[in-house]
């Protein structure tokens, strides 16, 4: 081969790698990218199979996903996507992960490392919502199992690919009105403090699940819907800090920011890994109207988009993880609980906010440029290959 034509050829290697819109990721970019996520529920006998999720997702341009488990299925159909993931693990693992180092790494190595790096998975939620709920057993083995699976990730060296984290309620708070006074609860600090110094010092978020639906539904008659809502109100204004907030959200984050600063945490940021709104409940649950949810979700979306913090933390940028994807029809509890969702079973809209339904034409569509990439992917590998042996 002449020198020109090897050099021509080297010239479009090289555009190829370097300039090329598809790009083979090594490092990591943290657990969440950007500002807006969604909780990928699944207890429902009627959604769609995780495959056909994976292609809403991209549709609707969602990157940042949470489980509640490590489903192999889910992490299987999520290999290659380039969508991040949150996997969960279960309350019911807990006090056996904290008990037993072995099982821990075990379910590491079985549920997470198997799956790395073509599925993105970029944080292991430990429990959800165990603190402050009733059961100090639970409470007691929450921080070993986070430790223990810490330790595992350490271990297999990914503890700087994939992050802990655990998710509160507001339950852990004795009060959050007006934020500034917000604490702790007493029967909480024996546990949150000794978790809070080892999220610390792995450098992970705390994790608020924030419902200002629940808020309202609790105090109709005391709280604005509006102000619930993120639509026009006076708001709160909270004396001690000289702040006034024009939505419940807002003030539920910096009620949390107290919390942490009262506890010797300032710095810890917090991220809101469950919010949403029913859009159908009981007799009881007057607001859950698909109006009211398609109100708060859309005006949540345009609020995360502004890439803006509170008012206590305006140059922290809020990010949220919306609460669901699905209605799921076999969750428990109060009607309510079934219909957070952003899209019904079969993949059309619940309330538009924006998104699209899963159609059979960008469904086909998405397959298409899915099989292009691949072609073209192993298109440079193969004329890479043989570059080399010239």
């Amino acid at each position: 081969m002449r020198s020109s034509e090897l050099l021509l050829l080297k010239f479009f290697f090289f555009f190829v790698v370097f300039f090329s819109p598809i790009s083979i990721e090594f490092q990591v970019e943290g657990a969440f990218v950007g500002t807006y996520g969604i909780n990928y529920g699944r207890i429902a006998d009627n959604i769609p199979s995780p495959d056909k999720v994976v292609l809403l997702l991209k549709q609707a341009k969602i990157r940042n996903v949470r489980i509640y488990d490590a489903d192999h299925s889910v992490l299987e159909a999520f290999s290659g996507t380039g969508l991040d993931l949150v996997v969960g693990l279960p309350n019911g693992f807990l006090k056996e992960m904290s008990s037993n180092a072995d099982h821990a790494f075990t379910w590491v190595k079985e549920n997470v490392q198997s799956f790395l790096p073509k599925t993105r998975i970029r944080g292991i939620a430990i429990g959800n919502e165990v603190l402050g709920g009733g059961d100090s057993e639970l409470s007691g083995a929450l921080l070993g199992a986070a430790k223990n699976v810490y330790n595992a990730l350490k271990k297999l060296n990914l503890e700087e690919t994939v992050q802990i984290t655990t998710a509160h309620s507001q339950a852990v708070f004795e009060n959050s009105y007006p934020p500034s006074s917000c604490v702790f609860k007493e029967n909480v600090v024996q546990f949150m403090k000794p978790l809070l110094e080892f999220l610390n010092q792995i450098g992970s978020p705390f994790c608020l699940n924030a419902y200002p639906f629940l808020a309202y539904t609790y105090n109709p008659k005391e709280i604005d819907i509006n102000y619930a809502l993120f639509k026009p109100t006076e708001g709160i204004y909270d004396p001690k800090t000289d702040l006034r907030y024009d939505n419940m959200l807002d003030a539920q984050i910096d009620a949390a920011y107290m919390a942490l600063q009262d506890a010797g945490f300032k710095k810890m940021e917090v991220i809101i890994t469950e919010t949403g709104w029913a859009s159908k409940g009981d007799s009881d649950e007057s607001a859950a109207t698909p109006e009211n949810a398609r109100t708060y979700n859309y005006n949540l979306r345009k609020r995360l988009a502004k890439k803006k913090g509170t008012p206590l933390r305006p140059k922290t940028v809020l990010k949220a993880y919306i609460f669901a994807l699905f209605n799921e029809n076999s969750k428990p509890g109060k009607s309510s609980e079934k219909y957070f969702g952003l899209f019904k079973p079969d993949g059309t809209i619940s309330y538009d906010i924006g998104f699209n339904s899963l159609k059979s034409d960008a469904t086909k569509s998405l397959i298409s440029s899915s099989k292009a990439a691949r072609y073209y992917a192993a298109l440079v590998i193969s004329l890479s290959v043989y570059l080399l042996m010239i």
